[in-house]
């Protein structure tokens, strides 16, 4: 991703959240469901570190903050409007010093930029992907950014199959208004690593493929 490419996509994201991050999390807590569920599913041992890609309003943050007192938590995002309200939710919660906060897009994240040369034990995408213009290229460069044995997890918007109908076509046409839509090549590109011998691949259904959560961790 060129140097415009990345400002383009930070010019996208402030003007779409720079009112939308007031109500952000009370207008989205019935809808992105799973995310609870994989918070408090992930194996976390004293010294991990988390990085969550897109981390929007710090929620997720804040909230693994409090169930792992000993996880070093960081986060980036393509808004530094989100960035801003990240870091005072995290001032209210009392956990500002446990969570390290910076401006950056998935596709080009840096272990190094965030004081983590030698990566994270966990890297975490939570409704991110389905908005990125190349999800793939972020998934390669998570991949890159995990240390030995670390593990990628994913939770985003399914194919709602086993849905009625008429709901999957109001959501998708609703998803789309804000560039938000099923990404079915996440799972097809991280099953396809898993059966060349690459790692491992986990995946859960979510409220009748509402969503789904995707594990990835790679052969060391």
């Amino acid at each position: 991703m060129s140097i415009s490419s990345t400002a383009d996509v930070a010019s996208r994201m402030d003007r779409m959240y720079r009112y939308q991050r007031y109500i952000y999390d009370l207008s989205r807590k019935y809808f992105l469901l799973g995310r609870d569920r994989l918070l408090a599913s992930i194996p976390v041992k004293p010294g991990d570190a988390l990085l969550e890609v897109g981390s929007g309003t710090g929620r997720n943050l804040v909230a693994l903050a409090r169930l792992h007192p000993e996880l070093s938590l960081y986060g980036i995002d393509a808004s530094r409007a989100m960035i801003d309200t990240a870091s005072i939710a995290a001032r209210r919660a009392g956990v500002a010093g446990r969570i390290r906060l910076g401006f950056g897009v998935g596709e080009q994240a840096d272990a190094r930029n965030l004081g983590r040369p030698s990566g994270f034990d966990h890297v975490l995408f939570s409704y991110a992907l389905s908005m990125f213009d190349d999800p793939i290229s972020a998934l390669d460069r998570a991949i890159s950014l995990l240390a030995p044995g670390g593990t990628l997890y994913v939770v985003d918007f399914s194919d709602q199959r086993d849905l009625p109908p008429w709901f999957r076509r109001a959501l998708e046409a609703w998803l789309e208004r804000f560039g938000v839509r099923h990404r079915p090549e996440v799972a097809v590109h991280l099953r396809g690593l898993a059966s060349a011998g690459r790692g491992s691949f986990g995946f859960q259904s979510v409220a009748r493929r509402y969503a789904e959560i995707i594990t990835f961790r790679p052969a060391i």
